[in-house]
This record gives structure tokens, sequence and C-alpha cells, in this order.
């Protein structure tokens, strides 16, 4: 009966660590545009940023030009 209880929980955590990484990746896409680099550097910094949610967007926060 815990599970009935757990499972939702859970999901519901999964889901908005996937709907955060989407949208951390959208703003370091569009910041990067922003910036003035590259569309090719951009949708590098969007890959990066997909595939490693947490090291991505601590690399792309330190190497960014502010």
């Amino acid at each position: 009966m815990e599970a009935m209880i757990i499972f939702p929980i859970i999901l519901f955590f999964i889901l908005a660590l996937f709907i955060l990484n989407i949208v951390t990746s959208i703003w370091a896409y569009r910041d990067s545009i922003r910036n003035g680099n590259s569309k090719e550097y951009a949708i590098v910094v969007l890959i990066g940023t997909l595939f490693f949610p947490i090291v991505g967007l601590i690399v792309y926060l330190v190497i960014r030009n502010d």
C-alpha cells in the first residue's frame, strides 16, 4: 500500500527534474546566442546541458563571457 503513495511522489520528482533540465538547457542556449556566440557554439551548449545537466550548466557558467 505504501508503494501506491510513494510512486506518484517519485514520478512527480523525476518529471520536475526533467522539466528543470529542459528549461535550463533552453536558457543556456538563448543566453549563449544573446552573448554574441555563434549558432554552432550555442548548439554545443544546448547538447552539453541536455546530456550532462549539472556539469554542463556549471561549465557553461564558468566559461561564458560576461
